[in-house]
């Protein structure tokens, strides 16, 4: 087919959350569009939506992600103008995205992976097992919080909601000893002079997807993934395809400590998982390797075996 391309007097609606990150993400997204199609950015609307988990009472509460309703905290209300029409595309940090789409939408198109690792903050300290008996740390990631946990169950953690800004304010006002912050995102802002040290995946296994933009779109709009086809990079694809067939195995939700990373060498994709209980007191991890076509059957396997070696109610908060 003869691609139709976006032009100023008629330009593809691109929407995002308001965060700088999610900006960030939305003009990568332009770019690429962009020099794949020698496109100026005139033929590209930035649409910026408020999405619930951006309601600045949830943030400023520090309630827990668990209380106010996981799925879909960040991508609803985009995901409604994506069907409504109002928007084109949706550019998503697929690590918030469920791992199931509303009917009508698809996630198929995979910007290259930026740094999956996590970063320790801190003004003070350079890495984890620097950290005294009884420190404060602040992060709201069910994940870091059972994985630290785990490692240092002598630690105090408290709730650390907000955008990469908000959090870094928070860790300058004292609030916590040191945060966590995902290394992409750092990156994507550019924010060279933040003390952050990144933690190696074999001490901190990120979350599923993580590092990763994730750009949805309706699923009968052939135009629309004609464009996306020029920017989509297949091994980020195959990747993520494995990490979250695990993740959906699993049934996982921000209520769930859930940890995975994909990786490619050559021909032969690896995928390790874990599995955490939420206080930490337990975590489960397994790998398996094998043909990168077979990334979403091992994600499956995995999480098979993960979830009969831990149990019923291995999950279950106490």
């Amino acid at each position: 087919m003869t691609v139709r391309l976006p032009s100023p007097a008629a330009p593809l609606k691109i929407g995002t959350r308001g965060s700088p990150l999610a900006l960030a993400q939305a003009y990568e997204t332009r770019q690429r569009l962009g020099a794949a199609f020698d496109l100026p950015e005139e033929a590209f609307e930035i649409v910026v939506i408020k999405v619930t988990g951006d309601n600045r009472s949830m943030i400023d509460a520090d309630r827990p992600l668990k209380e106010i309703g996981n799925k879909g905290l960040f991508t609803r209300e985009i995901e409604e103008a994506l069907l409504d029409g109002g928007i084109d595309i949706a550019v998503h940090s697929t690590k918030d995205m469920p791992t199931v789409q509303p009917d009508g939408l698809i996630l198929d198109t995979f910007l290259p992976r930026e740094d999956v690792r996590d970063a320790f903050i801190s003004h003070s300290l350079s890495r984890i097992a620097d950290l005294p008996e009884g420190a404060v740390v602040g992060t709201s990631s069910l994940r870091r919080r059972a994985q630290l946990l785990f490692k240092r169950p002598d630690l105090n953690v408290v709730e650390f909601r907000g955008n990469v800004q908000t959090r870094l304010q928070k860790l300058a006002d004292g609030v916590a000893d040191c945060t966590f912050l995902a290394h992409a995102g750092l990156n994507r802002l550019n924010m060279t002079d933040v003390p952050a040290n990144a933690i190696d995946p074999a001490d901190m296994l990120p979350a599923i997807a993580q590092g990763a933009i994730g750009i949805e779109r309706r699923s009968g709009d052939d135009n629309t993934a004609e464009l996306l086809a020029a920017i989509h990079d297949a091994p980020t694809g195959h990747r993520l395809a494995a990490e979250r067939q695990f993740l959906f195995t699993l049934d996982g939700s921000c209520e769930t400590p859930i940890a995975g990373l994909a990786t490619i060498d050559g021909d032969t994709l690896t995928l390790t998982g874990e599995v955490l209980r939420p206080d930490g007191s337990d975590a489960i991890t397994g790998t398996r390797q094998g043909p990168v076509a077979d990334g979403a059957a091992m994600g499956t396997d995995l999480a098979q075996d993960l979830l009969q070696t831990a149990g019923p109610g291995f999950f279950d908060w106490h």
